[in-house]
């Protein structure tokens, strides 16, 4: 069975007291996981350690950067590279979110050179890929998030593609009032997966976990992952309130 993952995003926000105090109240109602799911938490940057921390040897339990960049080493003042990352023992790295493509405009080419970087140091890319609510209007979705997907994805060879977890977000679901349902998120994992079928095989494609991004919260979480093609979620601000992300955590199949 694929590996079901609830991924907390904090973005940019908590102290690191607060941060320190939702781990610990997650940490201590999540109980312990099945061997098929995972929870992973995307913290900002100067709370990694601690997360690793607190974390520990925990199965089940893995820490994730919210990004990383595109150079090994040298005068990028600011950035965060794999090798840090690697030091502190960070297993993922959210990529492409649809935060970073907005706002910083990450090229697909960029975000390439992101995944080759991080599979060259051994941590797995959380690849963020969907459409605006202007693509979704106009029925394009499937052709754009596909462009999204060759051209970050597809030179990656097989082995490679099998430590890549991709994540879904319906952009036109996020602040606008409209709803995504669980039936187009579905649709759209489903989408993807056919495409790396014919990419890939179905075989390998059958194998990689597709999570959906679109305003996961404990009361639709359940509904969301019994979708046969989708594997969890990358949540965002119910990943702030520790009853809310426990119980998105016990809801994943």
């Amino acid at each position: 069975m694929r590996q079901q993952i609830a991924a907390a995003n904090w973005k940019m926000n908590l102290t690191l007291e607060q941060g320190e105090k939702l781990l610990d109240e997650i940490l201590g109602k999540m109980g312990n996981l099945a061997a098929n799911r995972q929870a992973v938490f995307a913290v900002p940057f100067p709370y990694l350690a601690m997360a690793r921390q607190k974390t520990g040897v925990r199965a089940q339990v893995s820490v994730a950067a919210q990004n990383c960049s595109n150079k090994k080493s040298g005068a990028y003042t600011g950035e965060v590279s794999v090798d840090m990352l690697n030091s502190l023992q960070v297993s993922y790295v959210v990529l492409g979110h649809s935060e970073r493509r907005e706002y910083f405009q990450e090229s697909n080419q960029l975000l390439a050179e992101k995944l080759d970087i991080c599979l060259a140091g051994n941590l797995k890319p959380i690849f963020c890929c969907g459409e605006s609510l202007l693509i979704r209007e106009a029925n394009t979705q499937n052709e754009f998030v596909g462009r999204q997907l060759e051209e970050s994805l597809f030179h990656l060879t097989a082995e490679q593609l099998q430590q890549v977890v991709i994540a879904y977000e319906p952009i036109w679901a996020i602040g606008t009032g409209k709803t995504a349902s669980s039936e187009q998120a579905q649709e759209m994992h489903a989408f993807i997966r056919a495409r790396l079928a014919q990419q890939y095989g179905a075989g390998l494609a059958n194998e990689i976990s597709i999570l959906y991004g679109g305003s996961v919260k404990a009361s639709n979480a359940a509904e969301l992952f019994g979708q046969p093609d989708v594997d969890g979620g990358l949540v965002g601000g119910a990943s702030l309130i520790a009853d809310e992300f426990t119980a998105i955590i016990k809801a994943l199949r």
